[in-house]
């Protein structure tokens, strides 16, 4: 089978839970914090390999404490990260807020995840999938592309957050996935051109998604009903599971469910179990909502 390489961004998380999320000006009393390894590459990295995928990362971390415990969580995987660069800057952050509906809002900063060296990437020959997200640099996301073309595998890009992406990088593209404030914002570029021949995927959370495909088809496709625990990480999660499951020969309109199916389990599961969800509870869970 072939691999999945992501080429991306690492966090690591402070997500602090509360009541509401709190307004300008305001501050408002937590009831919990919790330290996670994050960053968009790093999420979809750790579904994709966690359903089965022969995954390698391309990315970079500081030496700092930070850093260490990225580090130190990919190392207890079976991702391959030969290509993670370490360097002497502060490693990626961001802090996350969680209400008690599970809705959070987050700000990063990107600290390493800037500096990525793209004379070093390597798009190996068994490559089927790269995976982009846009907390990095579009320059290395453009290389890294242009690189995985040459290898004839698809390129996926997950446009968040949102930001103008260079049409030579559009043109490259097979796969761009978004959530609706996202697809806001590209409404009148990606959307309106015809010239991109893309498959668009929006995420709608508990209203599922459609997808827009090349080919000019259209379908949606319902979200999993299930007791949200937290929204956090779900988007990396259906991502990651989506391109394993493509990886495996499945048809599109499969795994957009199957990401969907992971993503639910993803949310309604506390943040420790998460890392427990198998590939047969993801498809238990689609059998189950058939009935």
């Amino acid at each position: 089978m072939k691999k999945i390489c992501i080429t991306g961004s690492l966090h690591w998380d402070i997500l602090v839970n509360t009541n509401n999320i709190p307004k300008k000006d305001e501050t408002v009393k937590g009831s919990k914090v919790n330290y996670l390894f994050g960053g968009k590459g790093g999420n979809q990295a750790l579904s994709a390999n966690r359903y089965g995928s022969n995954t390698y990362f391309i990315g970079r971390v500081g030496k700092d404490n930070f850093g260490k415990k990225i580090l130190n969580t990919l190392k207890k995987s079976t991702i391959d990260i030969k290509q993670l660069q370490i360097g002497t800057e502060k490693s990626g952050m961001s802090v996350a807020v969680v209400d008690k509906k599970g809705n959070y809002s987050a700000t990063i900063v990107s600290g390493a995840n800037l500096n990525i060296d793209c004379k070093k990437i390597i798009i190996k020959k068994d490559t089927g999938i790269l995976l982009l997200q846009n907390e990095i640099p579009e320059k290395i996301n453009l290389i890294a592309a242009k690189k995985a073309k040459e290898q004839n595998c698809e390129v996926w890009i997950n446009a968040a957050p949102a930001r103008k992406i260079n049409r030579e990088l559009l043109e490259l593209t097979d796969i761009i996935i978004m959530n609706k404030v996202e697809a806001e914002f590209y409404k009148k570029t990606i959307f309106k051109n015809k010239l991109y021949k893309i498959t668009k995927i929006i995420t709608l959370g508990s209203k599922g998604l459609k997808a827009e495909f090349s080919n000019g088809l259209h379908k949606k496709i319902r979200a999993f009903k299930v007791k949200v625990i937290s929204t956090h990480g779900a988007g990396d999660a259906f991502i990651g599971a989506m391109a394993s499951y493509r990886l495996k020969g499945n048809n599109i309109i499969s795994c957009l469910n199957y990401g969907q199916a992971a993503a639910a389990l993803h949310i309604s599961s506390k943040i420790r179990h998460r890392d427990k969800i198998t590939e047969k509870d993801i498809l238990d869970l689609i059998i189950k909502n058939k009935k």
